[in-house]
């Protein structure tokens, strides 16, 4: 026998096998199994999931999900697991706010529950997860299910036929920052992990409605209106039926292949953020309906200048993340209203989330409370751009998210990333994905926070020629502490876009004071603030800014004793319970363009 034989023999799988991953990728989960069906009820199955960290991703190296107790001679198996007296853990939320012991921790983890099923009827049954960070592996009976990259968007898996009575739902959760994830390994958040938003348990008909896009068709002088229905099921030809009450009008849609579309003749109530009218719609086919509260807007450029329903508007706003000091990113409807109402306090009329996408509630919050929102996938800083499946990921994340939110009104741009360096490979990658946005829907307008040309100090990026609106990030009185460069920069500028400066700003410690010299106080930042403002106003292309940021966030780059691993630029502490000087300097600026208009 050979010396290699032997070592084949001796071969013990969940050791000696390096590629033990490589079972799970070939079966992912993506963008055409989403379901999106605006308010309709879904049984939840969030609550207790019990919970342990794998860092050595032992339940995929030794297929814990399949649960072998007992040799084939019915032997009593030694197990490294017990799946129902691991520690519990609440879903949705993040494991570094379950326990100081996993604050900083990056790996796998296992998630499991029980949970009972019995048929009412339906013939179709999926679960959809809102979130999971950054990649899910999903198990059900001891089957798997499949795999969904990217951490900020919602997935759906069909297990009609897969359901007992009762029932073992698995999900090995990874958050490891990836040269080439989207993210990527190197980025200015915090790296949250776990299932943090909804878990649900879907029950349909044989054929339903997998999802349906309702909006103001743009250049129609705001008086028609486009719907489109794709079913899914056996029987794909028929009419569907659509309805909005309120506006009396009942029209049928006929169905081919799966798909159907229609134009029609309305004169909604435009929605605005001074009057942010919903109207509910209604659609049926066979034995499915499905609701949701949409407004009509059109949201247009026209040389630099921004038109919302044919009024030229200035974008008003601030930068968020999704974090807080108590949820980390699972935050709750509570603390979503409490930032757009901070916003609105400062008079925003807009709110950039960045820098990937936020949870669905927070755009259907912004809808009734009259909030415009720019939305982005993480397609941030280095990203490996010549990397095919990394494009593929980032292509899959910004279908989601579009397929997610294309019925809120609240939602007027697209992002496809944020500062680049401006290469080649880059070029061709985020341009693709700004085609690829226009294409999925041509009722927005689409940007990316661009760096600036510090050499020659102007707005300079080939995306530009792909874009809507230009996003500008600059730094000027911080990074480069000559805040006397920002007027040579604009004056050096000539867009022939609008831009709207998607970031500036400086660190502050809340309380901290100071003459404007000392840096990390409220006193310089808002020095800066003032040096802004007052530039900002002269110039005639800049139709709106987002400062960085609403509020402090953690961050784990950010080891000046001031700072605690936070970013302090919030114009806001991080619990939201102080406001900084320079939160009245814009509250006063903003106020200032209102009586300008």
């Amino acid at each position: 026998m050979s010396e290699r034989e032997k070592i084949v023999e001796n071969f013990v799988e969940n050791i000696h096998c390096a590629t033990y991953e490589e079972r799970y990728l070939k079966k992912i989960i993506n963008n055409t199994t989403l379901i999106n069906r605006g308010r309709n009820e879904a049984e939840s199955l969030n609550g207790f999931w019990n919970f342990c960290i794998d860092q050595y991703d032992s339940c995929l190296r030794s297929k814990w999900y399949e649960e072998k107790y007992f040799d084939e001679e019915g032997r009593q198996l030694p197990i490294d697991y017990s799946f129902d007296q691991w520690e519990r853990i609440k879903v949705p939320s993040c494991w570094n706010m379950h326990d100081e012991r996993y604050l900083l921790y990056e790996g796998s983890a296992v998630y499991t529950r029980r949970f009972k099923y019995k048929n009412n009827g339906e013939k179709r049954v999926f679960i959809r997860f809102g979130a999971v960070n950054h990649e899910a592996k999903v198990f059900l009976n001891k089957e798997y299910l499949g795999m969904h990259k990217g951490g900020s968007t919602p997935f759906c898996i069909e297990v009609t036929g897969k359901l007992n009575d009762e029932n073992r739902i698995l999900v090995v959760v990874n958050n490891t920052r990836k040269r080439t994830n989207v993210p990527c390994d190197d980025f200015d958040w915090f790296n949250y992990g776990g299932i943090y938003r909804d878990v649900e348990l879907i029950r349909l008909p044989e054929t339903f409605i997998k999802r349906f896009e309702i909006y103001m068709k743009p250049g129609s002088g705001y008086k028609k209106i486009r719907a489109a229905v794709y079913t899914d099921g056996s029987v794909n030809q028929g009419n569907a039926a659509l309805e909005i009450n309120e506006l009396g009008i009942k029209k049928e849609i006929s169905i081919v292949d799966g798909f159907g579309e229609i134009e029609f003749e309305a004169t909604p109530e435009l929605w605005s953020p001074e009057n942010p009218k919903l109207y509910e719609v209604t659609l049926s086919y066979m034995n499915d309906s499905v609701t949701d509260k949409v407004g009509f807007r059109e949201i247009a450029v026209k040389g630099t200048d921004i038109y919302l329903n044919g009024k030229k508007i200035f974008l008003k706003g601030v930068c968020a993340h999704e974090d807080s000091v108590y949820n980390g990113k699972a935050i709750t409807e509570d603390e979503i209203r409490e930032n757009f109402r901070l916003a609105k306090e400062m008079n925003c009329n807009y709110m950039r989330l960045a820098h990937y996408p936020h949870t669905e509630k927070a755009a259907r919050i912004a809808d009734e409370m009259g909030i415009m929102l720019w939305e982005e996938i993480p397609v941030y800083w280095a990203i490996d751009f010549r990397n095919p499946e990394t494009y593929i990921d980032a292509e899959n994340q910004l279908t989601e998210l579009i397929k997610r939110d294309i019925n809120r009104a609240s939602v007027i741009i697209w992002s496809v990333g944020n500062e680049n360096a401006d290469t080649d490979a880059r070029l061709k990658f985020m341009s693709a994905l700004a085609k690829k946005a226009q294409e999925l829907d041509p009722s927005r307008l689409v940007s990316a926070a661009c760096l600036v040309n510090h050499i020659n100090l102007r707005i300079e990026d080939r995306l530009i020629d792909y874009l809507d609106i230009i996003g500008v990030n600059e730094y000027f009185g911080w990074y480069d502490p000559d805040v006397s460069k920002l007027l040579t920069f604009f004056n050096n500028s000539n867009p022939e876009k609008p831009v709207i400066i998607s970031e500036f700003g400086a660190d502050a410690r809340a309380c901290e004071r100071g003459t404007s010299d000392d840096i990390y106080t409220e006193d310089r930042q808002m020095s800066i603030y003032k040096e802004q403002t007052e530039t900002i106003r002269k110039i005639p292309y800049i139709k709106g800014t987002s400062p960085w940021i609403l509020f402090d966030f953690r961050c784990p780059r950010r080891h000046h004793y001031l700072q605690g691993q936070y970013n302090i630029k919030g114009l806001l502490s991080a619990d939201k319970s102080h406001k900084k000087l320079s939160f009245y300097v814009m509250k006063e600026f903003y106020a200032g363009i209102d009586k300008k208009d």
